[in-house]
């Protein structure tokens, strides 16, 4: 199936700043991503990064990716994608997959997925990605955004609260042993995963849509399409892909990673 891949490079990161160029094994982390997205076997024409900032410019150039300037005042990734398929002139019914610079470890196929569960479904504007939940310190954290879907895999609501709400469950694991309580109810929560595949036509909608006021209340940019009527796709798979990089502590892990990788191979 023909899709776009774009990874949004950002250089002014507010906790690691510079991330995109962070070397990671001697490569900086765009390109690392550039890679797993090359991984999906999609051709590397369809397959751009996007920056607001010449040193993640060159230094993408110089590896041999397909580099578009944008706009260094968008208030999201969402808007990047939105200026870039503009800029490229993609029609309406093309599908974007964004796949974020700060992702070095992020499995090929779960890109495809996203591509594969919109292309699926005609309602849908965007596709994205959710996981059983099998902690339940992950169910009380806000950190872990709770997605519920309707009988056609399609989205209800995002929430950094514990939905839905099992009233009896919640009363049983108040009175009783957590940790034992919850082993009888996992399939009750998703965890939602920030991966994202959009239909040109509804980029476009989007960066022109107001702020939701759910969308301010829970600081969750996804509810902006739900409150505006767009129908979200969400595709199970039963784990998440480790975490980005969001700090210093994130890269240094990362690194250790790859350097062990390393090892095992030689």
């Amino acid at each position: 199936m023909s899709y776009k891949i774009v990874i949004p490079a950002r250089y002014g990161s507010s906790r690691l700043p510079g991330k995109p160029l962070a070397l990671i094994n001697g490569r900086p982390m765009v390109w690392h991503v550039w890679q797993r997205a090359l991984e999906t076997g999609i051709p590397s024409v369809d397959i751009w990064v996007a920056t607001d900032d010449q040193r993640i410019y060159d230094a993408a150039t110089a590896f041999g990716a397909n580099v578009v300037m944008t706009d260094v005042n968008h208030s999201c990734g969402t808007d990047r994608l939105a200026e870039v398929a503009k800029l490229q002139g993609w029609a309406d019914k093309e599908i974007v997959v964004n796949v974020q610079g700060d992702e070095p470890l992020l499995p090929a196929h779960l890109i495809q997925l996203a591509a594969d569960t919109l292309a699926a479904d005609r309602e849908s504007g965007i596709a994205t990605l959710a996981c059983p939940i099998v902690d339940f310190e992950q169910v009380m954290a806000p950190q872990c955004v709770k997605v519920v879907t309707n009988a056609a895999g399609q989205a209800l609501y995002f929430s950094r609260a514990p939905i839905p709400w099992d009233r009896d469950k919640f009363a049983q694991l108040q009175s009783t042993n957590a940790e034992v309580a919850f082993t009888s109810t996992t399939t009750s929560w998703l965890r939602h995963i920030g991966l994202y595949a959009y239909k040109v036509s509804t980029l476009m909608s989007l960066s022109d849509l107001p702020v939701s006021p759910v969308e301010q209340l829970e600081s969750l940019e996804q509810l902006r399409a739900l409150w505006h009527g767009i129908k979200i796709a969400v595709a199970r798979v039963e784990q998440a892909p480790p975490h980005g990089v969001d700090t210093s502590e994130d890269l240094a892990r990362i690194q250790q990673h790859f350097e062990s990788e390393i090892q095992t191979t030689y």
